[in-house]
């Protein structure tokens, strides 16, 4: 049930952290894996990673903020291997920490834009193809700052629940064409993208004892829930928000 064997996937934001881990993991379930980040410097190690392990990757560079970025990640995976099966929209930026009001109109704009708008553009560059395939799935990687509020990262919590919305909406229009669309919403995970919760002791051990399972998350944790998500093991699922963060928001 969790077999990717001959489906090609594409991992936007797949250099590093939580990215990395799901195009390794999906790469041993035998996917042939698109490993795509802004440059391709960037995406050679985990390409080479996933061949020196047996499996199949290409390097596609793409900056999910332009727009030309993403049809040429879609049209390169095409032209090499002639179909996506699997999207997993990881991608996203946090460039602000701070409360609200000091949030700036270009801050907002291009928070919205670059987590909301490109996965919106990719998704529909993507999904007429899966469904003239008969079928597939997409990972859209939310965040429980999506589902609670939050004092210094509200509009990365906007857009990321603007992504849940969209993953519901897309679900709606394509399930008739045999394709699923959930959301993945990580709690706090041990990555780069979060170094400057995880790294500050204080904010280390606040998370650690407000969580159940008493421990932060690694992107291994998350890369098997998208796993799951991506193949016949949630073939009756769509449409929902999967939230992996230990236990942490049912406090």
């Amino acid at each position: 049930m969790f077999d990717l064997k001959g489906k090609v996937v594409v991992v936007t934001g797949s250099s590093r952290g939580i990215g990395r881990a799901i195009a390794e993991v999906f790469a041993r379930q035998g996917a042939r894996v698109v490993v795509s980040s802004r440059t391709a410097e960037a995406c050679t190690p985990v390409a080479e990673a996933i061949r020196n392990a047996g499996g199949d990757a290409l390097v596609v560079p793409c900056h999910i903020g332009k727009k030309q970025d993403l049809r040429q990640l879609v049209d390169k995976t095409i032209e090499t291997w002639g179909r996506i099966d699997v999207l997993v929209c990881n991608a996203a930026i946090n460039p602000v920490y701070g409360p609200m009001s000091d949030l700036t109109d270009e801050a907002f704009d291009k928070i919205m834009g670059t987590n909301v708008r490109s996965t919106w553009q990719l998704c529909e560059m993507v999904l007429p193809g899966m469904a003239a395939n008969g079928g597939g799935a997409v990972v859209i990687l939310s965040s429980i700052a999506g589902l609670r509020g939050n004092a210094v990262i509200g509009a990365y919590g906007m857009s990321k629940a603007a992504e849940a919305a969209l993953a519901r909406n897309l679900a709606v229009e394509w399930g008739p064409k045999n394709i699923r669309v959930n959301a993945l919403a990580p709690g706090l995970v041990k990555t780069d993208f979060a170094r400057a919760l995880w790294e500050d002791p204080e904010r280390l051990a606040r998370a650690e004892n407000q969580t159940p399972l008493r421990r932060i998350g690694t992107p291994e944790d998350i890369a098997g829930v998208a796993l799951f998500l991506a193949t016949d093991a949630s073939a009756y699922v769509t449409g929902q928000t999967i939230v992996a963060d230990g236990g942490e928001v049912i406090r």
